[in-house]
């Protein structure tokens, strides 16, 4: 009785536009009358304290919550192997359960913006070319500290084996009712991603790359996850909303620019341009709070935030191609294992740093 009226959820990215977005909602709309633990996590201690305080700031002067609401942190890093397995592993420690996971990793690597490019593009289809733009300038090749593909690593593997390492130590089996929100994008198209470059390493496009891989790495496990270990997973994508990682090629009249472009696609009739996190959050407070498998919420599609041309949000329900769904397990698993083997014998305390 006591889990039932108490929700942990553990959201990645949090200081991020959609992570932020995700956590007031939560405060918003999980019942006051239950206990809402939020887990924020961080590549920093500092920035983790800034997020807790601006969603403490956010529950006394906006909601007001009857209920009780508190924070903790986890200092994690997909990019780093040891970071992911010394999170659980405080988790383990600090947290009777996790009910709910939202995986917001959105890392790329850019290199700037082709203006020419983006000119064309907007203003010969304006709405493609702000839903599925070609001129972002991404570099290739990058590799993380442990050998892996950056991207790769962050988006997509990193959180795989962070929720492999959940499992093994057991932090869904007190919950009744555990989820993981897969976060994916619009743009995870299956061209996005050559089968025989799964680190994304030879890609100019490796963030839409992660994303299609996200897909796929849903498809293969969501049926498994519920039958062995009774966790709802369900896959999502928040649309176009603004990101904070892109503003560095941005100057104010570009940024206000693009947010012109996104409001005259809207208007003109993009169901993806919601702008605004709280919008783009939709689908993943949807899925994690509200979906029912029962009631019809299928896991084998796709969830996406949507708008109308007024910005009332809505739910958009897209099917998924899973060409190459096995491939990609097989992939993983044995990726898995070979970290398993490295990391067996390797705990370090995040508390510390």
């Amino acid at each position: 009785m006591e889990q039932m009226n108490h929700i942990t959820a553990l959201i990645t990215g949090t200081s991020g536009n959609l992570g932020t977005a995700i956590a007031k909602r939560l405060i918003k709309e999980v019942p006051h009358d239950k206990k809402l633990t939020i887990i924020v996590t961080s590549r920093t201690l500092a920035k983790a304290n800034e997020t807790i305080k601006q969603l403490v700031d956010y529950n006394n002067n906006e909601v007001k919550r009857s209920g009780i609401l508190d924070f903790d942190y986890s200092l994690l890093d997909f990019t780093d192997m040891v970071s992911i397995l010394s999170s659980v592993y405080e988790l383990q420690k600090n947290h009777k359960c996790v009910d709910i996971i939202y995986l917001n990793a959105a890392q790329g690597v850019y290199a700037g913006i082709d203006w020419i490019g983006a000119t064309i593009e907007c203003c010969s289809n304006p709405i493609k070319g702000v839903t599925y733009p070609t001129y972002k300038i991404q570099k290739v090749g990058v590799k993380s500290k442990d050998n892996l593909g950056l991207v790769f690593q962050a988006n997509v593997f990193g959180p795989y084996y962070f929720i492999h390492k959940l499992i093994e130590y057991k932090l869904f089996e007190k919950s009744d009712n555990p989820r993981i929100i897969w976060i994916s994008s619009v743009m995870s198209k299956p061209s996005y991603l050559s089968m025989n470059d799964l680190q994304l390493l030879n890609s100019n496009e490796s963030y839409e790359g992660s994303k299609r891989l996200i897909d796929l790495i849903h498809l293969a496990t969501y049926k498994d996850l519920l039958q062995k270990h009774n966790v709802k997973q369900y896959l999502t994508h928040p649309g176009i909303v603004t990101s904070f990682s892109f503003f560095q090629f941005l100057n104010p009249i570009t940024y206000y620019g693009m947010l012109f472009l996104f409001y005259i696609a809207r208007f003109l009739g993009s169901p993806w341009h919601n702008i605004h996190g709280w919008i783009g959050a939709n689908s993943q407070i949807f899925t994690s709070l509200y979906a029912d498998p029962l009631n019809g919420d299928i896991q084998s599609v796709k969830y996406g935030s949507a708008s109308h041309w007024n910005g009332k949000e809505y739910i958009k329900v897209d099917e998924v191609d899973d060409s190459g769904k096995a491939d990609v397990l097989k992939y993983f698993d044995e990726l898995t294992n070979e970290w398993d083997e490295k990391l067996k014998d390797q705990i370090v305390n995040t508390r510390t740093r």
